[in-house]
């Protein structure tokens, strides 16, 4: 793990030098620290065999999946007319639209690939800690949190159709983005972050065979 966080840092780091942008890159460090501190959690969880409730797992787990930091970093390159101070202030703070986005990242990466995670050895998923806490059957848990992540998908549309006189659109595209790749990635043939053979008929189409 500390690896892994050196070299964030470093690449930050680098940002900073190249592009002078030290109060931005903190924002993303910040988050970048969130985010290790919540894999930091989940390590605990698989240390001592512990299945956290639901409530528990989400709280940590909704960091994990790295909306916020990655949202946050986004915004760093974007010219400093467009993306001020307060919009990253504002991704600070969890508003809604990256609460959802993060959910649907959550839930469709559970619902996805707990089984094979599960079989090579990982910390107890949404679909595992939503059983314990409500007593369900796996196809009653994954079919409930399959309305959670639609629920999700209607925040994200509600927060897009407010007037943002402070937030541009391009801001919550981000956002926004980062939820539809995740439904391209996790959908009903399981997951291909993992298995990443899955996504090469898709990049294939996009790149080396577009439809112009």
């Amino acid at each position: 793990m500390k690896i892994v966080y050196d070299a964030f840092l470093e690449a930050y780091a680098k940002m900073e030098r190249r592009d002078g942008e030290s109060d931005r890159v903190n924002y993303a460090k910040t988050e970048m620290k969130k985010l290790v501190g919540a894999y930091h959690e989940e390590a605990k969880w698989f240390h001592v065999g512990e299945t956290p409730t639901f409530d528990e797992y989400m709280r940590v787990a909704l960091g994990t999946g790295a909306h916020l930091m990655l949202a946050t970093t986004s915004l760093v390159g974007m010219p400093e007319d467009f993306i001020t101070k307060e919009a990253f202030d504002w991704l600070s703070e969890d508003p809604l639209i990256v609460r959802a986005s993060a959910v649907i990242g959550r839930l469709k990466d559970d619902i996805a690939g707990h089984k094979f995670e599960q079989e090579r050895g990982h910390v107890d998923s949404a679909v595992e800690s939503y059983m314990k806490q409500y007593g369900k059957t796996e196809e009653e848990a994954v079919k409930e949190l399959q309305e959670q992540v639609s629920d999700a998908w209607k925040d994200i549309s509600k927060e897009c159709l407010k007037p943002f006189a402070l937030f541009p659109m391009p801001i919550l595209t981000r956002v926004v983005n980062l939820a539809r790749v995740i439904e391209l990635v996790y959908d009903e043939d399981g997951d291909s972050y993992t298995h990443s053979a899955k996504l090469k008929a898709i990049i294939t189409s996009v790149l080396v065979d577009p439809i112009l």
